[in-house]
């Protein structure tokens, strides 16, 4: 399985938001993030990195 876990970073901590994260899809103010289960979360937030090998997304607040 090639899905990903997303976290989102505040303060130099990481705090997982979604597993098994199958779409990342950039909005006009944020990024909507899709699981394999049809599970949707939309976050005020910016793509901070990628970990493909671990299977990470990394996510940054913008406001």
């Amino acid at each position: 399985m090639c899905e990903a876990n997303a976290y989102l970073i505040d303060d130099n901590e990481q705090t997982l938001v979604m597993e098994a994260v199958d779409l990342v899809e950039p909005e006009e103010d944020g990024i909507k993030l899709i699981s394999i289960f049809g599970e949707q979360k939309f976050l005020k937030a910016k793509i901070h990195s990628l970990s493909l090998v671990d299977h990470k997304v990394f996510l940054k607040k913008t406001g």
